[in-house]
């Protein structure tokens, strides 16, 4: 990847220059990892059964664990490394609560986790094309960034991004714990948000969805277990909770400049997720969609990756 820095109209190609430790990674991601990904740290080198996490995460959005490993080298298999992280920590749920409450003062419990989401996050400066093309499958939650640091204290942290896919890891990957992976991995799709709705709440959500969408081409449409996420990057700056006969809506934002009518609810600070005010409105006509379009555009600008 090239980075360039503009001087008096010119491009001036910045140096990258490499980073000698994986525990150098490992520090500026750990101290920036709400900033890269919209993740919570919990420990550092945590150890179960017989292996050793660098790093433990919460991802607070989808209620879930994430593990994160950085690499210095390329000479490591990501599917034997993920399958063997992902069946651990699916033996050992207690274990990954028990941590995150005695480290976070809080009391989180088995049955709110959505064991469902979990993910690997594999970092290094470099993949080599075999490893790129073993993401992307639809019951193997393995993701890869490439971190590279250059000249002038600037870093770039870039998901590889895999092509799309529906297969299985198990067309690629034989055995048994590639079968118990699959029976605990579940990809959430629109389809089943919209089971829930009735035909009125289906059109309501149809014109939102589209709404929403049209504010910008970078906007990344998640449905997971309980909702539909909007994310600019890992900032999921709207939420569509679908029920049979509305739907409920959670925008991300300090202060709420239009909401006129007062409409919207804050949610405790309690039940929140992040440090950024939750706020929530029910729909269940069109005719309150231009209102909430105002608000889920305050949400958008107030983004912090705009």
């Amino acid at each position: 990847m090239l980075l360039f820095r503009i001087e008096k109209s010119k491009f001036i190609k910045t140096k990258e220059n490499s980073i000698n430790l994986e525990k150098d990674i490992q520090i500026l991601t750990e101290q920036n990892l709400n900033e890269i990904f919209g993740l919570e740290i919990i420990t550092s080198e945590f150890i179960l059964e017989n292996f050793r996490i660098d790093t433990l995460a919460f991802d607070a959005q989808t209620q879930s664990f994430v593990v994160i490993e950085y690499k210095r080298d390329q000479s490591f298999s990501i599917v034997d490394q993920g399958v063997s992280y992902l069946n651990t920590i699916f033996r050992n749920k207690a274990e990954l609560i028990l941590e995150y409450n005695e480290r976070k003062k809080k009391n989180l419990n088995r049955d709110s986790v959505d064991w469902n989401q979990i993910r690997v996050i594999f970092i290094a400066q470099r993949f080599t094309s075999h490893q790129q093309n073993v993401v992307g499958f639809r019951d193997f939650p393995i993701e890869l960034w490439e971190v590279k640091r250059f000249e002038n204290n600037l870093i770039l942290f870039n998901q590889i991004k895999p092509p799309e896919t529906k297969e299985s890891i198990g067309t690629i990957a034989k055995g048994k714990l590639i079968k118990d992976i699959a029976k605990e991995i579940k990809e959430y799709s629109l389809d089943d948000h919209y089971k829930k709705a009735s035909s009125k709440t289906k059109e309501i959500l149809e014109i939102l969805r589209e709404k929403i969408i049209e504010l910008d081409i970078n906007i990344k449409e998640r449905p997971v277990k309980n909702y539909i996420g909007y994310k600019l990057n890992w900032y999921n700056f709207v939420s569509v909770f679908v029920y049979k006969d509305r739907l409920k809506v959670y925008v991300r934002k300090e202060k709420i400049d239009n909401d006129d009518k007062k409409q919207f609810t804050k949610v405790p600070d309690s039940y929140k997720w992040g440090t950024t005010p939750l706020w929530w409105i029910g729909i269940n006509n069109t005719n309150d969609l231009n209102y909430l379009i105002k608000v889920i555009k305050e949400s958008y600008n107030s983004a912090p990756d705009k």
